[in-house]
């Protein structure tokens, strides 16, 4: 008798269990759909870790990527189609406190994805961590060959050097009629020797005369030695891959010097402080950049007298690219419609055309950007449009 009641209290659990299991589906489930239900309740909230180089000889490249963003961050949590958070950390421009700050920042569920570091070296070794770790990140800066191929969660929104050097140098070769050129690049940074080896491959190319190649260090404050060999050679470019501190001084001493062939700088240069470090030395610096302030276009026209009227100064190349990176994070979650790692990695993965302040943005299939280089020349104290 204890077997039969025994049996039957068992086939009444089952019976009981199936009855709320059927319930349960039909009581969470939407369309067909229960993830589908979670997504629409509601706009997303999410918690972005920023690395930046907030202190160091490259603040200023930090101080205006982190303007940028939160710039971005007032209009975009204002318009309530998302709601982001950002948790601000500093990497002085060196790899292992970027490491450091980075698995901190991974190392927390509530972190969905992660902007920056600032520089190519920094990710280098950043970008491998946040791919094994399955955290998206990108780039804002970094323009180094290799970053968005790091992995599958690795992508950047700014224009790499493989883009940005062939344009400048092209259109300096058609004005200036130049056969020569000397190339002198900083030999202890990553991204500043990534811009020496596109340099050197274009001019190549072009079947340019590379009369000189020299290197420097970061910190070097005289280059007298390696710029009298250069205005020796008389070339008639200089190419120069260096980050704005010792590419401002390179073109003091070397206009001191007397040399007065125009110089092609890499992404480094594409900062006001070249034009604050350097002063009248600066003059025909000409460079290639996704950023023209200048633009008559009247969402850069917002953007600028939104960023002047907050910060004091105008925002530079770097700080658009943050502004804009934001935004492309903001569209990546409106996307995914939760705040999920891999629903934000396949999100951004399918950006196509987003209107920026850069112009149109998408992401190619391997996450790095699509976008068109400006080409600049510093002109009377500013950049402005090379023709």
């Amino acid at each position: 008798m204890r077997k039969i009641i025994k049996n039957s209290y068992l086939l009444i659990s089952v019976f009981m269990l199936l009855i709320l299991a059927a319930c349960g589906n039909d009581t969470t489930t939407t369309d067909g759909n229960d993830s589908e239900a979670e997504k629409t309740d509601g706009p997303v909230s999410a918690k972005i870790g920023v690395i930046s180089y907030l202190t160091g000889p490259g603040a200023a490249y930090g101080e205006a990527i982190t303007n940028g963003f939160n710039l971005a961050l007032e209009e975009i949590n204002e318009k309530g189609e998302v709601k982001i958070e950002l948790d601000i950390q500093d990497s002085a421009g060196k790899q292992e406190q970027a490491l450091s700050v980075a698995q901190k920042l991974m190392s927390s569920d509530d972190i969905v994805a992660i902007l920056g570091p600032t520089l190519s070296t920094e990710m280098n070794v950043v970008g491998p961590e946040a791919d094994m770790n399955g955290i998206p990140i990108m780039g804002t800066s970094t323009t180094a060959a290799g970053i968005p191929q790091i992995g599958e969660y690795v992508f950047r929104n700014s224009l790499p050097e493989s883009l940005a050097i062939p344009a400048a140098l092209e259109k300096a070769v058609e004005k200036f009629d130049a056969k020569s050129v000397a190339i002198l690049y900083g030999n202890d940074d990553l991204f500043t020797k990534s811009g020496f080896d596109t340099m050197k491959a274009v001019a190549e190319d072009m079947g340019l005369d590379i009369v000189t190649i020299e290197t420097f260090q970061k910190g070097q404050s005289d280059y007298n030695a390696l710029l009298t060999k250069i205005k020796d050679l008389n070339p008639d470019l200089i190419l120069a891959s260096a980050l704005y501190n010792e590419g401002a001084v390179i073109m003091d001493q070397a206009r001191k010097m007397g040399i007065e062939v125009p110089f092609i700088g890499g992404n480094g240069f594409n900062s006001p402080q070249v034009i604050e470090i350097a002063g009248p030395a600066s003059e025909g610096l000409i460079v290639a950049t996704p950023w023209f302030g200048d633009k008559e276009d009247p969402k850069v026209q917002e953007f600028v007298g939104k960023y002047e009227a907050k910060y004091g100064k105008k925002p530079d190349q770097f700080a658009a690219q943050a502004y804009d990176a934001l935004y492309i994070m903001a569209e990546g979650l409106k996307n995914a419609g939760e705040a999920d790692r891999d629903a934000l990695r396949d999100a951004l993965a399918e950006i196509k055309d987003l209107d920026g302040v850069l112009g149109k943005f998408s992401f190619d299939e391997e996450g790095d950007v699509v976008m068109d280089p400006t080409v600049l020349v510093i002109k009377d104290g500013k950049f402005q449009l090379f023709e």
